[in-house]
This record gives structure tokens, C-alpha cells and sequence, in this order.
């Protein structure tokens, strides 16, 4: 299923980035010369798909991703504009900083990072935790969506 998201709606993060730096948690863009470290990190905890797509976060300008690092060490990451034009993800949080506000802040700074590029709605594409999602951000289902872009959409050539 995917999610779709009103962008000039967002809520405000500024307190929450300000706790989590006090934590020692960054969240930041991360530079081009960290590619490699990024999609190790994502290919240890999550899918060699999401390695791909964040990989192709690093061609775009400005990278169109935002990591979270405690003590110079990745937590999570939310890439957007990868997938799809307009698409959120992938996105995901290491299992040691979940339920800590890390998701948050990433999920809405890459959120914002859409709107920056004149999007006035965003697509949470494939969607795991759709209550987070709905929760966090107002995002609501896409009705017939399922199984969503992650389908072949292009018909293979006829011989």
C-alpha cells in the first residue's frame, strides 16, 4: 500500500532535532564521500533493494537523503525522490534507536525535502508501518495502490 502525504502541512521538528542533538543524535544530509558507508549500513540492516534506490539518493543535488548518527555511528536514514518522483523511501531506523524519535525527525526532514523541491503532496511508497506514517504526518491510504510502484510496470518487448 502507499500513502500519500499533504506536504504544507508538517509538523514543526526544531524542538525535537534540538533534543535529539542534546542526546548526541545528528541528523543530517550526509556528503557524497559517505555513499559507500550509507549503503553498507542500509545493506547490513535492511534490504539490498533499499541499497540500490539509496544509492541513487547520492546522484541527486542536493543528495536527497538525511541520515541520523549517534557518536559518529549510523541509527537510521530516510532517502526521498528515489523510487519515484515525489516518493518518500526507503527509510528506516537501526532496532537500538527505535521508539526514540529518531524516525520522526527523519521521516519529516526528507518530508520537507520534498516540499523544498515544490511538492505540495508526497507518496510513502510500499508502506510498513502505515500507523507511524499516519500517526506522525496525517498520511493516508492510497486506495487501490497495493501492491503499489514496486510492480513491473513495463511491459516486457514482444519478440
Amino acid at each position: 500500500m502507499d500513502m500519500l502525504v499533504r506536504l504544507y502541512d508538517l509538523p514543526d521538528i526544531d524542538d525535537e532535532v534540538q533534543v535529539l542533538k542534546e542526546r548526541g543524535i545528528l541528523i543530517r544530509r550526509p556528503g557524497a564521500y559517505e555513499r559507500h558507508l550509507v549503503a553498507d549500513w542500509v545493506g547490513r540492516h535492511f534490504s539490498p533493494k533499499w541499497v540500490s534506490e539509496t544509492k541513487t539518493a547520492f546522484a541527486r543535488q542536493p543528495i536527497s537523503c538525511f541520515i541520523a548518527t549517534r557518536e559518529k555511528q549510523m541509527i537510521g536514514f530516510a532517502c526521498y525522490d528515489v523510487t519515484a518522483r515525489g516518493f518518500l523511501g526507503p527509510m528506516g531506523v537501526g532496532e537500538e534507536a527505535r521508539k526514540s524519535g529518531v524516525g520522526r525527525v527523519l521521516l519529516v526532514s526528507a518530508l520537507r525535502g520534498l516540499r523544498n523541491m515544490g511538492h505540495a503532496y508526497g507518496i510513502i511508497g510500499g508502506v510498513g508501518p502505515a500507523d507511524f506514517y499516519a500517526r506522525t504526518v496525517g498520511a493516508v491510504p492510497i486506495e487501490g495502490s497495493s501492491p503499489g510502484i514496486y510492480v513491473d510496470i513495463l511491459p516486457e518487448p514482444q519478440a
